[in-house]
């Protein structure tokens, strides 16, 4: 896990997915700092609530692809892809984490960053796309009938956990990082917790309108 040689993977895995997309977005094309707005989280959510769809779906997109990449970088080694050992897995695991760690803590963007679902579901993708699909669907059952994202999202995250059961997931990496994703995403989203039962979360209803601050 630590060999000498896989420490690039881990570093660029960090630096893939310290990429801050949507403060990015937002500064070169409408000149906006996304963290300074709306919920102040540089995320695909808050870019759509403060730019709009045009802005949120690139950022979306690319959060998600940060995930994924940064989870296949151990196909740069192609004697641990034949062999698929625990080893494998546990190099993909750690270098999804590093991903969504970037993200959180981007050294790109003065270590502010978003919440880690999107960067976290590409990670998910990635290690499990079975149950990538699961969570994705819980998530779009969630948010159809309650029009929260960050309810879409906690729901989607405890569902990876339930797929690991069904799937008899026996990795102890994979279970321990089903474990921990979830334990993050309620973390990153008790504000959010708190307001859905003040009943204060804002619902985002999906709309192509570009926002104007």
């Amino acid at each position: 896990m630590f060999d000498v040689e896989v420490l690039p993977l881990y570093l660029l895995a960090y630096l893939i997915g310290s990429v801050p997309t949507a403060v990015w977005v937002g500064k070169v094309f409408y000149g906006v700092d996304v963290r300074e707005h709306g919920s102040k989280n540089a995320g695909a959510t808050n870019t759509y609530r403060v730019l709009g769809r045009r802005a949120a779906v690139p950022v979306l997109l690319i959060d998600i692809l940060k995930g994924f990449a940064a989870t296949s970088l151990i196909h740069l080694y192609p004697d641990l892809v034949v062999r698929e050992t625990s080893l494998f897995v546990l190099i993909k695991v750690v270098c999804g984490a590093l991903a969504v760690t970037g993200h959180l803590f981007p050294v790109f963007a003065g270590f502010r960053g978003g919440k880690g679902v999107a960067t976290l579901f590409g990670m998910i993708i990635g290690l499990h796309p079975a149950a990538a699909g699961i969570s994705l669907l819980a998530f779009a059952i969630t948010y159809g009938f309650s029009s929260y994202v960050s309810l879409g999202s906690m729901v989607a995250s405890l569902c990876f956990v339930g797929a690991m059961l069904i799937f008899r997931e026996d990795r102890t990496a994979m279970l321990v990082f089903a474990g921990l994703q979830f334990a993050l995403i309620i973390i990153t989203h008790r504000k959010n917790i708190r307001r859905i039962v003040a009943g204060e979360e804002k619902a985002i209803r999906i709309s192509s309108r570009t926002k104007n601050l």
